[in-house]
């Protein structure tokens, strides 16, 4: 095929080259949607570094499309908080500050207790299922070593069932826009730490089991606390030392004692 991008498409440096390199040919019938879905995973892989400009045009060259395409997913990516679009000075990659968790993670907890009361309520057995799978896969990976990006994606994908099994469109979309931040942040949390093998998947479980108990104000409390943990594993490193005991440990004990 014939290189026809000019010296304006062409990328700058080897940096450059390599992020733009990454980048396959959009082919969806909606174009639109395919550019912005391989910008989306191109950012949050770290093949363009924050602060990195995203120029229209060598997108437009590196994805084979024009650059109304490139321009409408460079505008959806800033609605989703990846993306910093600056008049007269184009899109760049976004820096989150910590600002930005603040704003994320407060969002999310509303959000996130919503979906929880809606998916006591819809929920069925094969939504259960579904997150007990993707539970699954994280102990999987955990044993065999797991690492950040891996982490973050299972995470994402478990509160995205609860999300689905909540069957609220709005708060699902909602969910979407809000989602490439939350990975983002999850990114930074260190699953090398002691602590983190063991509670990565009990976590996780005990969420899924009050989950199936319908209990709706358990299901919240847990949920926030679950929320409240994920912020202070991105913040400090490690999970909160909390008074009055562990709701997780207190659950596992009642669901003992009913046995």
């Amino acid at each position: 095929m014939v290189d026809v991008r000019n010296d304006a498409t062409r990328p700058k440096n080897q940096a450059d080259s390599a992020a733009y390199a990454a980048l396959t040919p959009a082919q969806s019938r909606n174009l639109t949607d395919e550019v912005a879905e391989r910008l989306r995973e191109a950012i949050l892989r770290g093949d363009f570094a924050p602060g990195q400009p995203l120029r229209e045009a060598r997108l437009a060259s590196f994805l084979e499309v024009s650059r109304g395409p490139v321009r409408e997913a460079l505008a959806r990516l800033e609605r989703e908080g990846l993306v910093l679009i600056r008049r007269n000075r184009g899109a760049t990659v976004a820096r989150l500050s910590h600002e930005d968790l603040e704003e994320v993670y407060t969002l999310r907890l509303a959000l996130e207790e919503l979906a929880v009361r809606w998916a006591v309520r819809n929920a069925t057995e094969s939504d259960f299922g579904a997150m007990q799978d993707v539970v699954g896969e994280l102990r999987n990976a955990v044993a065999r070593g797991i690492y950040e990006q891996e982490y973050a994606t299972l995470d994402v994908q478990f509160h995205d069932r609860i999300y689905r099994a909540a069957q609220h469109k709005r708060l699902y979309r909602f969910w979407t826009e809000l989602r490439p931040q939350i990975y983002v942040f999850l990114l930074s949390r260190n699953v090398a730490s002691p602590n983190f093998p063991e509670t990565a998947v009990a976590r996780h479980q005990a969420l899924l089991d009050v989950l199936r108990t319908r209990d709706e104000a358990k299901s919240v409390a847990m949920v926030r606390r679950h929320v409240e943990d994920s912020y202070s594993l991105i913040t400090t490193g490690h999970y909160p030392a909390r008074e009055g005991g562990d709701i997780y440990k207190e659950f596992e004990r009642r669901q003992d004692e009913a046995v």
